[in-house]
C-alpha cells in the first residue's frame, strides 16, 4: 500500500546502509515508518510503498520497501524542506531568504536558473552555482535509485550501481542492463535478464547472449569447481539458459563468442578430446600457479642434505619410531623445493611436520605454518605447539577502493623461506595463486593433505592436479599409527576409504550406529542425540557436538535440522532478540557460520587489556550471536577463535545457522563429536568421498543415524564428479620450460 506524508522526526538512522526509523505525519495521524532511505531529513515529503507490521516491543509500524521524495508545494513546506540541510549550502536562514524571494517557484529556480539565487542577500554567484549543482546531483541520485528500485534492486545495490555509473545510470541500464553482469559485483544474469525482459529487449539480443555466456562460465567455476568447459557442453547450457534453439542460433552464439575472445574475456583452445572454453582470468591463474610451482621446485636452497641422524635424534627425543615411508617424506620435504605429503588420519602427518620444522630450523630458516580455515589453523597450532595462521591472515588484507587486496604479493613477499600448508585439499586455485605470488623465489613449500577428501569448494582441483602431474615430490602415508585402545574412528575411516563397511557393532567407545528407517525418525533421533543422549553419555557440552549432513534440503537436510535443533538448544525467549532474514530466524545465542569470504568486515580480538584489530571473515568460520540491535538489526558475532565482528543488517544474509552444516563446509575442521544422518539420495553426491570426509572430522566420537544399507551404498559408490581444470597440463609444460631455462 502507499503512504504519503511528512517526516516529522528521525528516531534512528544508520548512514552506512540507510536504515531509518522515523515519525511520519499524514493527515491528522502520526505513524512510525521503518525502512531504507537514500537520504532523509525532517520536513521532507515522501511517498512510501510497503505494509503495516506489528513489532513485539514497539507496536504497529509501517515497513516500506521503496520511497520517493515529493517536493512540497506550500511556502512553509518548502522552507521546512530547504532548512533540513539536505542541500549543501542552504541552512535555515538562507532557506527563509530564498523562499521569501521566489515563493512557490523556489525549486524551479534552484534547478533551472540557480544563477538567480545570487539576488538573495548573502548568496554569491559562486555559492548560487554550488547550490544548483548540489540540488542537481541529489535529483540524479534520487531518480537513479528510484528507477532501479522499480526493478526490485535494493537501495544498497542501487547506490553501488550509481557510484559506478553516476549520472549515466538510467541511460546505461536502459540501453543494456546486461552490462551490469560484468561491471557490478552482486548483479547476476537473472536479475539483469528480468530487467531487460520488462524493457522489451529481444531474447536473441547480443547483449543477452554475452551476459548468458559469462553467467554460465562463472556458475561453472563458482558452483561446480571447473576452470573450463567443453565447447559443446557450454553451447548446450547456453541454449537452455536463454531458451534459444542451439542449431538455429549457433551463428549468433559464435559471433558473440568471437567478440568475447577479442575482448580477452574468454580464451579458447583444444584439449583432447574437446574444444575448450575458459574464462581468461582462470587461464592466467592456473598458468601462474603452474609456473610458480615449477620455479619453486627447482630453486631449493638445499638438494642433498643428509638428515638421517637428525631424524634419529627426533625419534629418540620424542620416543617414537618412523617407518620407511615417513622417513622418506621427511627427507623429500627437507631437500625438495616443493613437496607434498598425503595420508589419511592417524598416519603421522603432524609428527612429520614437527620433525621437518626441527631439522630446518637448524639452518636458520624462518618457517610459516598456514591452513585454509580458522579451525584448521587452530588445530595445526594445537598439534604442533607452533603458531599457525589462515592463509588469508598470513597474506594480510588491505583495502583499496571497494574491496580488500592481499598486502603480501610479488612485490612484498612473506618473511619466510619455508612455508608449510596443511589441509591443502581445501585450497582452491585462486587462493593458491595468491599464496604462491607471495613466496620468495628460494622459498621451500611443503603441502600436506588427504588426497581422498572432498576437493575445494572454490574453483580448481589443486591437490589432485599436482598429484597427477608427476613433477613434484609426493610422499604417500598409508600405515596407521595413532589409534587409541577400544577406538574405531581412525580404523573405520580407513576401512571406508578402502571400500569396506566399518565396524558398527557399538562395542567401541567412539563409533556408534543407530538404526532408523524413516526420515522423521532419523531427524528426531539426531536432535535427541545432540541435546540429551551424547551430552549425558560423554559429559560434554552441546557446543562440542556438530551435525554434518550430506544435503541442504529435505527432512534430514541442514535447513530442517537447524530449525529443529534451534528450537531445543536456543528456543524463543522474551530475553532474546530475534532477526528474520528470508526464511531463517536468527536469535541471540545461535550458533552461526559465515558462508562466504568477506574481506571488508572489521573484527576485534580482546585478551585482557590487550586487543588486536583486523578485517576479514571467511567461508566456514563458526561463531555465536552475542547481541542483536532491535532497531538497526546490527548483529555482533563472537567467533570461536576469539574475534568479535559486527554485522550490519545488510550483511546478515552471509550467515547461516550452524547447529548442522554440510559435510562440504566441514572440510579442514575437527569437532569433538560428529553426528551424521545416513540417508538415501542421489549417487552424484552420496558417495565414499563424502562419508569418509565426514567421519574424519571427529576427534572423540562418531554417531551415524540411519540405515546400514544406505551406508553400504555410499561406501560402494566411488563416483566423483569430474572437474575440468588445466593445472595438471600447465604444470607439465611449465616444468619442462623451467628445466630448460634453469635446470
Amino acid at each position: 500500500m502507499i503512504l504519503e506524508g511528512t517526516i516529522e522526526e528521525i528516531i534512528f538512522r544508520n548512514d552506512s546502509n540507510g536504515y531509518t526509523v522515523a515519525m511520519l505525519s499524514h493527515g491528522n495521524e502520526y505513524t512510525t515508518v521503518v525502512g531504507k532511505f537514500l537520504t532523509i531529513n525532517v520536513g521532507e515529503n515522501v511517498r512510501l510503498n510497503g505494509r503495516f507490521v506489528t513489532n513485539a516491543k514497539y507496536g504497529e509500524q509501517f515497513s516500506f520497501d521503496t520511497s520517493e521524495t515529493i517536493y512540497p508545494s506550500s511556502i512553509e513546506g518548502i522552507k521546512k524542506y530547504l532548512s533540513s540541510g539536505l542541500i549543501k549550502g542552504i541552512g535555515p536562514v538562507t532557506a527563509n531568504a530564498i523562499v521569501d524571494t521566489f515563493k512557490e517557484d523556489t525549486f524551479s529556480i534552484i534547478e533551472f536558473s540557480p544563477n538567480l539565487l545570487s539576488k538573495v542577500k548573502g548568496i554569491s554567484e559562486k555559492k548560487a552555482q554550488a547550490i544548483g549543482d548540489a540540488f542537481s546531483e541529489l535529483k540524479k541520485v534520487q531518480n537513479s535509485v528510484m528507477f532501479l528500485q522499480s526493478y526490485n534492486i535494493s537501495t544498497n545495490m542501487a547506490l553501488k550501481i550509481y557510484k559506478i555509473y553516476q549520472d549515466k545510470t538510467i541511460n546505461y541500464v536502459k540501453e543494456n542492463p546486461y552490462r551490469m553482469v560484468e561491471e557490478i559485483e552482486g548483479i547476476g544474469f537473472l536479475t539483469a535478464d528480468k530487467i531487460a525482459r520488462s524493457m522489451g529487449i529481444k531474447l536473441d539480443s547480443a547483449f543477452r547472449i554475452r551476459a548468458g555466456m559469462l553467467h554460465i562460465l562463472n556458475e561453472n567455476s563458482e558452483k561446480n569447481g571447473n576452470t573450463y568447459m567443453p565447447k559443446n557442453v557450454f553451447l548446450e547450457s547456453l541454449s537452455t539458459l536463454l531458451s534459444l534453439d542451439k542449431d538455429k542460433y549457433e551463428g549468433e552464439f559464435l559471433a558473440v563468442l568471437d567478440n568475447l575472445i577479442l575482448d580477452k574475456v574468454i580464451t579458447t583452445f583444444y584439449k583432447h578430446p574437446h574444444n575448450v572454453i575458459m574464462l581468461t582470468k582462470y587461464y592466467f591463474i592456473e598458468t601462474s600457479v603452474a609456473q610458480k610451482l615449477a620455479l619453486l621446485n627447482i630453486s631449493s636452497k638445499y638438494s642433498n642434505l643428509s638428515v638421517e641422524k637428525d631424524i634419529q635424534e627426533f625419534e629418540k627425543l620424542n620416543k617414537i619410531q618412523f617407518d620407511a615411508d615417513q622417513k622418506q617424506a621427511i627427507i623429500n620435504s627437507v631437500n625438495c623445493g616443493v613437496s607434498l605429503i598425503t595420508g589419511g588420519p592417524g598416519t603421522g602427518k603432524t609428527t612429520i611436520i614437527k620433525c621437518i620444522m626441527t631439522i630446518l630450523r637448524q639452518y636458520q630458516n624462518k618457517i610459516m605454518l598456514l591452513a585454509p580455515t580458522g579451525r584448521a589453523a587452530k588445530r595445526l597450532s594445537e598439534s604442533t605447539g607452533e603458531q599457525a595462521k589462515t592463509i588469508h591472515r598470513g597474506l594480510e588484507v588491505d583495502f583499496r577502493g571497494d574491496r580488500g587486496v592481499f598486502i603480501h604479493n610479488e612485490t612484498n613477499p612473506l618473511d619466510a623461506n619455508v612455508v608449510i600448508v596443511d589441509e591443502v585439499s581445501m585450497v582452491d586455485v585462486i587462493l593458491m595463486n595468491s599464496l604462491l605470488k607471495a613466496l620468495n623465489r628460494d622459498c621451500k613449500l611443503i603441502l600436506v593433505g588427504d588426497k581422498d577428501q572432498l576437493p575445494s569448494v572454490g574453483a580448481g582441483n589443486v591437490l589432485d592436479d599436482i598429484l597427477k602431474s608427476n613433477i613434484i615430490s609426493v610422499s604417500y602415508l598409508t600405515k596407521i599409527f595413532r589409534q587409541s585402545e577400544n577406538s574405531l574412528i581412525i580404523s573405520n575411516a580407513h576401512m571406508i576409504n578402502d571400500g569396506e563397511m566399518p565396524i558398527i557393532d557399538n562395542s567401541s567407545s567412539d563409533f556408534f550406529f543407530d538404526q532408523k528407517t524413516e526420515l522423521e525418525d532419523i531427524k528426531s533421533t539426531i536432535v535427541e542425540m545432540v541435546t540429551k543422549r551424547i551430552p549425558n553419555f560423554k559429559k560434554i557440552d552441546t557446543t562440542k557436538i556438530q551435525v554434518l549432513a550430506p544435503l541442504k534440503a529435505g527432512v534430514c537436510g541442514i535447513e530442517s535440522l537447524n530449525k529443529s535443533l534451534q528450537e531445543v538448544l536456543n528456543p524463543p525467549s522474551v530475553m532474546k532478540i530475534e532477526l528474520v532474514v528470508g526464511t531463517t530466524i536468527f536469535r541471540e545465542g545461535d550458533k552461526v557460520m559465515q558462508m562466504s569470504n568477506n574481506y571488508d568486515l572489521n573484527w576485534i580480538k580482546r585478551d585482557g587489556y590487550m586487543h588486536e584489530e583486523g578485517a576479514g571473515v571467511f567461508n566456514g568460520d563458526i561463531g555465536y550471536i552475542h547481541r542483536i540491535d532491535r532497531q538497526t538489526g546490527e548483529t555482533v558475532v563472537w567467533f570461536e577463535d576469539g574475534r568479535e565482528c559486527v554485522y550490519p543488517r545488510t550483511e546478515i544474509y552471509q550467515l547461516s545457522l550452524a547447529y548442522a552444516i554440510t559435510i562440504h563446509k566441514s572440510q579442514g575442521s575437527e569437532f569433538d563429536v560428529v553426528v551424521i544422518p545416513i540417508i538415501r539420495g542421489t549417487g552424484l553426491i552420496l558417495n565414499r568421498n563424502l562419508i569418509y570426509t565426514a567421519v574424519t572430522r571427529a576427534k572423540q566420537m562418531v554417531v551415524l543415524v540411519g540405515e546400514k544399507k544406505n551406508l553400504k551404498r555410499m561406501i560402494s559408490n566411488v563416483y566423483t564428479v569430474q572437474r575440468f581444470t588445466m593445472l595438471k597440463d600447465f604444470l607439465i609444460t611449465a616444468n619442462t620450460k623451467a628445466q630448460e631455462l634453469f635446470g
